[in-house]
């Protein structure tokens, strides 16, 4: 029998979060809290096998969130899932004592995966983080410290033109363009970058010192 955490602000989150957990293989118990202070006052007063922890909620949204809970609970297991972009917050948090680091809008599959592989103890990072982390360590991670250079010019357009907050019919009015085209630039940007929406996307820009017309 597994003793399970969800810490997140949104009922409807937590709510989906268990019937996850629920429909995995072997017993689990599942308590909830919303607020970060909550979180901690459940783990001072029973032991839990897994946390899985919203960076981004009342009482936390920083690192000190890893170290508050390991001091508490040292061999509990923590599975980081958070609407901020993976490839530029995953591997703080897994540096800092998480065990994984899932992005919510992920499919329930992947979820699912992820909380087996905490389990069990093995640490579960995305394939994009992994090949992060595979070309910094073979010396590779020149080719691909700056995502934008892959960028064709049509899509450097675009992107600042999403940048500028334009809806996407106006930017196909402005380059003359099908809807359905900058439509398609848009996702080819997104694949590109790593990003899953256009303020992760600006962020990533300003990490690389990408500079988008105001």
């Amino acid at each position: 029998m597994k003793n399970v955490l969800i810490a997140d602000d949104h009922a409807i989150v937590r709510l989906g979060m268990k019937q996850i957990i629920c429909s995995l293989p072997g017993a689990m118990i599942v308590t909830d809290a919303k607020t970060f202070d909550e979180a901690i006052s459940l783990i001072e007063a029973q032991a839990f096998d897994l946390l899985i922890l919203d960076i981004n909620m009342p009482g936390g949204n920083n690192l000190q969130m890893i170290y508050a809970v390991k001091l508490r609970q040292p061999g509990i297991r923590i599975l980081v899932f958070s609407a901020y972009d993976e490839i530029l917050h995953a591997l703080n948090y897994i540096k800092a004592g998480a065990d994984g680091y899932i992005e919510k809008n992920s499919p329930d599959e992947e979820f699912k995966t992820a909380i087996n592989a905490v389990l069990t103890g093995e640490k579960y990072i995305s394939k994009a983080v992994r090949e992060q982390l595979i070309g910094k360590f073979t010396g590779q991670q020149e080719h691909h410290t700056n995502p934008f250079t892959v960028l064709s010019p049509r899509e450097i357009e675009v992107m600042n033109l999403l940048a500028k907050g334009l809806p996407l019919i106006k930017i196909a009015e402005i380059l003359h363009l099908q809807l359905t085209t900058v439509s398609t630039y848009k996702t080819r940007i997104f694949e590109k970058v790593g990003v899953t929406n256009v303020i992760a996307l600006m962020e990533k820009a300003q990490m690389h010192q990408v500079t988008t017309p105001h």
